[in-house]
Order: C-alpha cells, then sequence, then structure tokens
C-alpha cells in the first residue's frame, strides 16, 4: 500500500530550497508504485508531476494543488556491454559507475546535480558532453495506458536540453542504456576527478540554486560574437554563447531582488541567499532577461522547470 502524505513541504526537496507545499506526496520505489501513484492522481482528478533530486526546478511558494511523484527506483548494472541505470540513479554515481567499471565519454558530467531519469528528460550537458549522444535505449511509462514503452535513440528527439521526454510529461522515464566507449579505469576515474575539482573552484559548492538557469543563447551579432571570441580565445561553436558572459555584459553580476540574487561566482547561477522566495527568483529573473533583451537583442530561455505557478 503505498504511504500517500498530504501537505508536504517541498522547499527542503529541492536544491533552491524554495516553494510551499504539496497537496499530495508519495515515493516510489517500484514501476508498480509508479502505477498506482498515477492511478490515485487520476482518481482524485488532480495533476501530477514526477521529481527525483529536486534541482533544474522552482516550485511556487503557494505549492503545487497536485501529487508529487518522487522517483527512488535506483539500480545500476552493465549488460551485453551497455550501461543499464534506472531513473531515480544520482547522476553522478552514473558517472562513477561507468568509470569504475571502464566506460569513458560521461566523465564531463561529474558535478551535474540530479538524477539520471532527469538528466535523460532534458538532455544534461556539461563542457560540451550531452547525455542523449549516448543513449541506445530508454524505457518509459506511458501515463495514460500505464503501458511500459521503448524508444531507441533517434526516437528520443534529444535537442539542447530537451528530448520526447520533456516534451511529453506522460511519458515517464524509467530507466536507460548507456552505449559507452570502454576504457582504462585509472584513466576514467582521474577524468572524473579532474571534473570535479574544476566544479569546486569555481565556489557553487552550497549554494542554493538550480544549476545553471538559462539555455545558452545563439547569436547573430557578428561584433558580439568576436567580441566573445577575443576575450575568451576561443570559438563561439555553432554562434552560442554561455548565457552567463551575455549575463555579465549586461552589468548584472550580484544583481539582487530579494533574497535571490545573480551569483558573484557564476552569473547563470540565480541563488537563493536564504531569506529568498520563489517571486523573488521570478522577479530577478524577468529582470534578467529584460536587461539582456534590451542590452543586445537577445532572448533568453529557462533551461530550470516551474511547478506550481
Amino acid at each position: 500500500m503505498l504511504d500517500i502524505k498530504e501537505n508536504v513541504p517541498l522547499a527542503p526537496m529541492t536544491s533552491f530550497r524554495l516553494g510551499g507545499e504539496a497537496k499530495y506526496f508519495v515515493d516510489v520505489k517500484t514501476v508498480e508504485e509508479l502505477k498506482e501513484a498515477l492511478t490515485f492522481a487520476k482518481e482524485k482528478k488532480v495533476d501530477f508531476y514526477v521529481m527525483a533530486g529536486g534541482t533544474n526546478l522552482l516550485i511556487s511558494d503557494n505549492g503545487y494543488e497536485g501529487l508529487i511523484i518522487r522517483m527512488k527506483i535506483s539500480q545500476a548494472q552493465v549488460t551485453d556491454g551497455l550501461v543499464d541505470i534506472t531513473a531515480g540513479t544520482p547522476l553522478i554515481k552514473v558517472v562513477n559507475f561507468s568509470a569504475e567499471n571502464g566506460f569513458a565519454d560521461i566523465e564531463a558530467l561529474a558535478g551535474v546535480p540530479g538524477t539520471f531519469g532527469g538528466a535523460v528528460r532534458g538532455n544534461a550537458g556539461a563542457f560540451g558532453t550531452e547525455i542523449g549522444n549516448h543513449i541506445d535505449e530508454v524505457t518509459a511509462l506511458d501515463a495514460n495506458t500505464l503501458e511500459i514503452v521503448k524508444f531507441k535513440k533517434d526516437q528520443c528527439d534529444f535537442s539542447y536540453r530537451s528530448s520526447v521526454f520533456k516534451k511529453n510529461k506522460n511519458l515517464i522515464v524509467l530507466s536507460a542504456t548507456l552505449k559507452l566507449t570502454p576504457a582504462d579505469i585509472a584513466v576514467c576515474k582521474a577524468k572524473v576527478m579532474e571534473t570535479v575539482m574544476g566544479r569546486t573552484k569555481k565556489g557553487l559548492q552550497g549554494a542554493k540554486s538550480a544549476g545553471s538557469y538559462f539555455m545558452n543563447p545563439k547569436i547573430e551579432d557578428e561584433n558580439l560574437l568576436k567580441e566573445f571570441e577575443q576575450e575568451k580565445g576561443v570559438p563561439a561553436r555553432n554562434k552560442v554563447v554561455p548565457a552567463g558572459w551575455i549575463i555579465e555584459k549586461a552589468g548584472l553580476r550580484g544583481k539582487t531582488i530579494g533574497g535571490a540574487q545573480v551569483s558573484e561566482n557564476h552569473t547563470n547561477y540565480i541563488i537563493n541567499t536564504g531569506q529568498g522566495t520563489a517571486e523573488n527568483v521570478i522577479m530577478l529573473v524577468s529582470y534578467v532577461k529584460q536587461q539582456v533583451r534590451d542590452q543586445f537583442g537577445i532572448q533568453l530561455v529557462e533551461e530550470v522547470n516551474y511547478l506550481g505557478f
């Protein structure tokens, strides 16, 4: 029997530490429990939202008038040369497990917060690596029919921070297999450690944030592209530049509204300084978008998901 709770505070379950209560809340540890939870939502005539790590998510101060389903299905194994991972597995565990079993390609994702299911749904990426590039097959549950469906990589519609699973909330990622390159274990583990150390130097550990807030925009202004390339000494691949660079150019480093702040350490991070509210974040994000649009004609698009607004 599922232990479905009522009026559960959600802020402690998110990396932002923001948001109100869920009308209903349940942890699921098996596919059958997930089906049972979805049936409950349908019977109560309420919406549902699947979360796991609570990263990349901003929840309204007013909470969520539906059922939060938190995925706790966590398992990792190697099968026929493929790395097989369930949705609730922390992404750092996936990276470490792959390295420890002699598989390369995803070391750059070390330190990206959240779970594997969320990473697949949002095609998580860092330093030129995207999880979608290494997917062999995804197993999902159709929330409408409660049937299990499988998607080969070319059916997943992976694009920048998106997939068919993000576009269709009724397709809930259960697990996926990764097709990775066999490599020396010591080399893989060293690359993971190098990535983690690089993130640590940015001074963002412990910050109450949802990670990178905006997607990196494509720039058509040739002068702005040239300025970026001269300043950073690297080419702008496909005319895409870091959102943080644009935000800094707009003079917004450290900008604060209420308890929300554009991070001093990484300008694509919006942080809760401790006394923030989701409304503070929304106001600051709106201001950042307006300033970047007015100064550069660039429309920033959020990478973070919104719930309850």
